[in-house]
């Protein structure tokens, strides 16, 4: 009865870990996106307030076009920067919280495996069928855990690519599709 208890107290003890572990890691997301957010805004009130300063400089119509070249450019590219952090604050919590899920199912299977192995030793004669077909299915288990996981990496690996792709895209873009200012004659 004393070994259940300390086996008791132990897995409980793993699950208050795992919890906190997952817990850190929400918040350091949602303090990393907090701090983006504030310094994206900062930054933004002070490019509006210098733009709002350069377009009051503007004495013809020419110099607006070339003034509003000169504003979009920098302000798709902040954008972009902008998404480009999010998303890989997105993705790497994802990854931390993964390694927690991977951990937990991998500590499982164990005690699965260690608990089967000792219910096979007590078990009655003819009951290997049974004990066969639970061994059969926890290694169903694994492999659909397994082509799961692998899976999922491969669209986040897609995903990324698109992701930047298309950022390189739209830069490339706002760059090379501003109108220019035609010279005065």
């Amino acid at each position: 009865m004393n070994a259940t208890t300390e086996q008791f107290a132990t897995a409980n003890k793993a699950t208050v870990e795992t919890l906190l572990t997952i817990a850190n890691t929400a918040f350091a997301s949602a303090e990393r996106l907090a701090a983006l957010n504030l310094n994206t805004a900062r930054a933004m009130l002070e490019d509006s307030v210098a733009n709002a300063k350069a377009l009051l400089g503007v004495k013809d119509v020419q110099q607006l076009i070339a003034m509003q070249t000169t504003l979009a450019q920098p302000a798709v590219e902040k954008a972009v920067a902008y998404s480009r952090s999010v998303y890989e604050i997105a993705t790497q919590t994802q990854e931390e919280l993964s390694k927690v899920v991977e951990g937990q199912f991998s500590e499982l299977n164990k005690n699965v495996t260690s608990a089967l192995d000792k219910a096979v030793k007590n078990a009655p004669a003819g009951s290997d069928v049974a004990v066969a077909a639970v061994k059969s299915a926890i290694a169903a288990a694994n492999s659909a855990y397994d082509s799961m996981t692998k899976a999922a990496k491969q669209v986040a690996e897609i995903a990324e690519a698109n992701v930047a792709a298309a950022t390189t895209a739209t830069v490339k873009a706002v760059g090379t599709g501003a109108p220019k200012a035609k010279k005065a004659a």
